[in-house]
């Protein structure tokens, strides 16, 4: 019995099929002996981990037909052959290390693997000892050659991710813990190999990406699009053959099934349509981001050609990959719609009373519900949202500098311009006193830094205040009136005023440049050239994500589950936050310490917590105030299509979860960390330090958020919104005149001194 039925699929793309389909079975077969895939029994206690007809019904080279029908024979080989290694991996690691649960052992026989992977042909390779080592030998010596040093790069460092977060899947399997939803999408990326064949697909198709836009948000976006639509199909597929048989508990309808403690019909059916949102956001990625990513990078029409033949080859793989799960006996395919091309001569039930549940499949197969993400209404009276039961395990205190940090920035943000009127505009003023007192950010900064000098937590309030304030300026500026091509020229305009050298800026025009010229000379002067470029990326990065909730806005779309949250954490300037954090625990931890997985989930998981409690405070000020939609709760509300307290109870749940995978990777994977870099007592206390300062950011922005007046409704209907003050004079040949007082200039005053941490926020 099938543990579900399978859901209708969306699946825009047709599957078309190689013709050198039996030349790749019979290559593939012979490649398998030759490594002693097939063949050898030295390792599984003299069972062979496949035997031929194994093999045969596994149909790898069927899998490769379907997803690159248009590889010539020799390349099909070649692609089938890494696709015959990928999946003896994974059956290998599953039969030697997973099932004896040997975590010494897969940490050995992981760390030999990276060495078979040259960048350059001048290096030399181990001599294999097993299938897994030959295969992949032999595979990087006739694939990675052919390509540029940027290519073998990103490719050996998917292949690394795919291979070495298997300890994680195994860390979970020890431990019977099942990962939380966002967790689970972003390692799942990692384990699941698909960035992986996203880089093949570049090979089969003998195109590269130019290396100037591979690593943009649109190009990083199809790629995790591409990479989820695969990854969640085959979780439906094989929920029962892992779940059920191999004890496995990396599995998206699992995970949903526990999360949301529903039945796991209702999860596979949860599971098919965040497929779909994902395919979905790699249509609206391709259409909406692209053609201004080719101008703003002056690609030449081959470079396009090679960029438009990459996405042919992604969706060749989604329809093909599909047809293949349709047909292998390595999954659960009973009763599944064979055709990945929607028809409306739909078959199953006929009669009275059974067009709904043909309506229901067409609205599926075809993806008819995309135009619900479209519809939502701006301004829509929401009302007070109840506020759920808060998991909060971290304390902080109040910073004894408070109330000089509040005099402080307030004269700073008035010196910066940011509580007068916009030049020329009398009427348009983003913050008055009044505002300004009422957000009180001086507050947060003495939460989340409790223990820093007066100095300190003068520039962390400054931080804060030029956040919050760029945050409320944008929207008020660009938003109302949907202007990308401005909102582009200010925000490309803000790099100007953080030189990594010695460079000259050039005069600041608005408060928002006067205060970051100040800022950015007053922290990171005394910072390494390393540290400033980190430094200056994370700004960029927050500065950057407002044009996405911008482009959001002009399409009036409710984003996909899974964009918002990766998004969010910019939006939010949490990765600023974090490195601020970390440039205050000095130069003794190395970079490479917080670029592990386990300090990365660390700081994913802080952000997402401290994010989604923005999003409920702030649900009613954005939905019903400011006509937004880049909000956690409406999110889940469309996505669930749920009430709004249903929605903010998840929300609710899914910061819980995150607190509680925040503990877990203190009290369980960094004493790991600690013992494989081989930390000193001054270094391991530093990075206690930082934790310590990281559940203080959690704790405060959620106590910031409780005592506040600025997200509470007697004041939301006291104060205009700043975008709807920004009228200014009307009529024919006043737009010119409205754009030319917009620009001034402001002094800066500079005072060199060292932050620790920050928080800034949309809403």
């Amino acid at each position: 019995m099938q543990p579900f039925e399978l859901p209708d699929f969306y699946m825009p793309w047709p599957a078309r099929l190689n013709p050198n389909l039996e030349a790749a079975r019979v290559h593939s077969k012979a490649w398998a002996y030759e490594m002693g895939i097939l063949g050898s029994q030295e390792e599984a206690e003299n069972s062979a981990i496949w035997d031929e007809r194994t093999f045969d019904a596994h149909d790898y080279a069927l899998l490769c037909s379907y997803t690159h029908p248009d590889a010539p024979g020799t390349e099909l080989d070649l692609v089938t052959d890494w696709y015959v290694w990928v999946f003896f991996f994974d059956d290998h690691f599953l039969e030697i290390y997973k099932r004896t649960q040997d975590m010494a052992g897969a940490k050995e026989y992981l760390g030999r693997l990276p060495a078979f992977m040259p960048i350059y042909p001048t290096d030399t390779p181990p001599v294999p000892t097993n299938p897994v080592e030959r295969g992949l030998a032999d595979l990087w010596s006739r694939t990675a050659f052919s390509k540029t040093v940027d290519w073998r790069l990103r490719f050996a460092e998917s292949t690394e991710h795919l291979l070495e977060e298997s300890l994680w899947e195994l860390s979970n399997i020890r431990q019977d813990r099942i990962a939380n939803p966002i967790e689970y999408i972003e390692m799942r990326r990692k384990v699941g190999g698909a960035p992986w064949s996203a880089h093949l697909v570049e090979h089969a198709a003998f195109v590269e990406i130019p290396a100037e836009i591979a690593a943009t948000r649109p190009m990083r976006v199809l790629k995790d699009t591409f990479a989820d639509g695969v990854h969640l199909r085959n979780d439906l597929f094989s929920y029962q053959r892992e779940v059920e048989d191999e004890g496995e508990n990396a599995n998206c309808v699992l995970v949903l099934e526990r999360f949301l403690n529903v039945s796991t019909q209702v999860a596979a059916n949860l599971t098919n349509d965040l497929l779909t949102s994902r395919l979905q956001q790699f249509d609206n990625t391709a259409v909406t981001e692209l053609p201004s990513l080719f101008e703003e990078h002056g690609l030449d029409p081959v470079a396009r050609i090679n960029v438009l033949l990459y996405i042919k080859g992604l969706q060749d793989w989604q329809s093909g990959g599909h047809e293949w799960h349709m047909r292998s006996s390595r999954y659960m395919n009973k009763g599944g719609d064979n055709s990945s091309t929607p028809t409306l001569f739909l078959g199953g039930p006929t009669g009275l009373g059974t067009s709904a549940v043909r309506i229901e499949s067409l609205y599926t197969t075809l993806g008819i519900g995309r135009f619900k993400s479209f519809t939502h209404v701006p301004y829509k009276a929401v009302g007070t949202v109840k506020l759920p039961k808060f998991y909060m395990p971290f304390t902080t205190s109040l910073n004894r500098h408070l109330n000089t940090a509040r005099h402080h920035s307030k004269e700073w943000a008035r010196q910066m311009g940011m509580l007068d009127s916009l030049p020329g505009i009398p009427e348009a003023v983003i913050w008055d006193d009044h505002k300004f007192d009422v957000a009180d950010v001086a507050l947060c900064g003495a939460f989340i830094h409790p223990n820093g000098s007066a100095e300190e937590l003068n520039l962390t309030a400054c931080w804060l205040v030029w956040g919050t304030y760029a945050d409320d300026y944008f929207p008020a500026l660009y938003g109302h009136n949907r202007n990308m091509a401005g909102a582009k020229v200010f925000n490309a305009r803000l790099s100007a005023f953080m030189p990594v050298d010695s460079s000259p800026i050039p005069d600041p025009t608005n408060p928002v440049e006067c205060g970051l010229a100040d800022l950015w000379s007053r922290t990171a002067g005394p910072m390494s050239e390393i540290g400033r470029r980190e430094f200056r990326r994370a700004i960029q990065d927050m500065t950057e994500s407002w044009l996405w909730e911008l482009a959001n806005q002009i399409q009036n779309r409710i984003p996909d589950p899974i964009d918002y949250v990766e998004m969010r954490r910019k939006t939010f300037g949490s990765d600023l936050t974090m490195s601020l954090s970390r440039l205050a625990q000095g130069d003794e931890i190395p970079l490479e310490i917080y670029h592990t997985r386990s300090m990365r989930q660390l700081d994913n998981s802080a952000a997402d917590f401290a994010c989604l409690t923005n999003d409920i405070f702030s649900y009613q000020k954005e939905i019903e105030f400011e006509g937004e939609l880049n909000n956690g709760v409406l999110v889940v509300q469309q996505f669930l299509n749920c009430d709004t307290s249903q929605a903010v109870e998840v929300v609710n749940d899914l910061m819980t979860s995150r607190a509680r995978q925040f503990e877990h990777i203190v009290a369980t994977e960094l004493p790991i960390l600690f013992d494989d870099f081989n930390l000193d007592t001054n270094t391991r206390e530093k990075l206690n330090g930082y934790v310590q300062k990281l559940q203080q950011w959690m704790c405060g922005v959620l106590k910031w958020h409780i005592t506040v007046d600025r997200y509470k409704e007697f004041e939301l209907r006291n104060n205009t919104p700043a975008g709807q003050l920004l009228r200014g004079p009307k009529g024919l040949g006043t737009s010119a005149a409205r754009i030319q007082s917009l620009v001034g200039a402001w002094g800066s005053n500079s005072v060199p001194t060292q932050v620790e941490s920050g928080s800034f926020g949309g809403g």
